[in-house]
């Protein structure tokens, strides 16, 4: 969601080189939605790598736009903090672009708060954009 068209150049053993760490690594994960053997979701966890931030884990998350408000966001967000919790993960945080009241509507219903804003945090079609900085804590 970060790439614009023609930026991303990793090749798909890259990708699949990226994807086998996350998996190897104690608190990192990645989560893959289908519908019909088709994906249609994710969601990516990387956990912090030094002793003082290995219980925060960084989430990105994105769903096809065509099966938006069918659940699997929620589906998605609920098994990230079940897998988090059973890793001993105290803390999940995020960014979202301050417009974007679906993906905060989702997060806040997910128990996140907003704990700060980046202003002018990136530059999406020529106009700077805001974003929230969210997280949640697991208790």
């Amino acid at each position: 969601m970060m790439y614009e068209p023609g930026e991303r150049s990793t090749s798909v053993d890259r990708q699949a080189e990226t994807l086998r760490a996350l998996l190897v690594s104690n608190n990192s994960t990645f989560l893959l939605a289908e519908e019909g053997g088709r994906p249609v979701g994710f969601l990516e966890a990387t956990g912090g790598a030094f002793r003082r931030n290995r219980h925060v884990a960084h989430l990105v998350i994105g769903v096809l736009e065509e099966h938006a408000g069918r659940g699997i966001g929620t589906a998605l967000m609920v098994e990230a903090q079940r897998w988090a919790r059973e890793r001993g993960i105290r803390r999940l945080e995020l960014t979202v672009e301050t417009h974007n009241r679906a993906a905060r509507a989702l997060y806040e219903k997910m128990g996140f708060a907003v704990e700060g804003t980046r202003k002018d945090a990136m530059l999406v079609d020529g106009s700077y954009v805001d974003e929230y900085h969210m997280a949640r804590l697991l208790g």
